[in-house]
């Protein structure tokens, strides 16, 4: 699994993929966050990341598909899944050395801004003047949410062995875990069963990990999402071979 690590990161930093993708996203919310004055946070007149990790997760809605795209798609279509597998290595440790590879990107990718809290650090009145409690737990659970978004995209990509085909799945699919569960719940046809399907909802548990307070419940959850996509994309692999 180290080696296929290894083998994803070189390959991505190696190309153009990884620093097109990284700039792309820190443009953008750069952009969003800093220039565009219905969106800037300097318009805002108080030191708040809630504007960031509001926008965050909808860019990460088609960051992660593009980095995991090519990650068992391109494997499947050159044919070299077969040969990979006959290695000594398992599904899951090939599965979870293409995981930890795109995670990694992606979790480098958003590193850079912590030089937003710190900017807002430095401008609040007085110095200090943020909710730092707040802060961390938003960047937990948008690791966390990041983690779930490359193991949905990993199984997207191990659906088909087209990476434009894998990369509409996966958005599709982290759009409606993460916006599609929390629309549907507000119908009123659903009735009570409305707030169970509102809970299953990532953005209601990312949120919930924002608050200042780490909830335990919302970090099972991400994280057994997470691993249950992943045997997905194992079972899959299985199915192939």
């Amino acid at each position: 699994m180290l080696a296929i690590f290894r083998k994803e990161i070189n390959q991505f930093f190696s190309s153009p993929i990884a620093y097109i993708i990284m700039g792309v996203f820190l443009t953008a919310i750069g952009l969003m966050l800093w220039v565009f004055p219905d969106t800037s946070l300097l318009e805002n007149g108080y030191a708040d990341m809630g504007t960031f990790f509001n926008l965050a997760p909808y860019v990460m809605l088609f960051l992660v598909p593009a980095v995991t795209m090519r990650s068992i798609a391109d494997e499947v279509r050159a044919g070299t899944l077969e040969w990979l597998l006959t290695k000594p290595v398992s599904q899951w440790g090939v599965v979870g050395g293409k995981f930890l590879a795109s995670w990694l990107l992606v979790v480098l990718t958003l590193l850079p801004t912590l030089l937003y809290y710190v900017t807002l650090y430095q401008l609040g009145s007085p110095v200090g003047n943020i909710d730092s409690a707040g802060v961390s737990g938003s960047y937990i659970g948008l690791f966390l949410l990041a983690g779930v978004f490359v193991a949905i995209g990993l199984w997207a990509s191990s659906l088909n062995d087209n990476q434009v085909v894998a990369f509409v799945l996966g958005v599709f699919f982290c759009f409606l875990l993460y916006v599609g569960l929390s629309a549907l719940a507000g119908l009123s046809i659903l009735g009570n069963v409305a707030y169970y399907v509102s809970s299953l909802a990532l953005d209601e548990q990312y949120r919930s990990l924002g608050r200042g307070v780490i909830d335990s419940r919302s970090v099972i959850y991400l994280l057994s999402l997470l691993i249950f996509f992943l045997f997905l994309t194992v079972q899959r692999l299985k199915a192939t071979n």
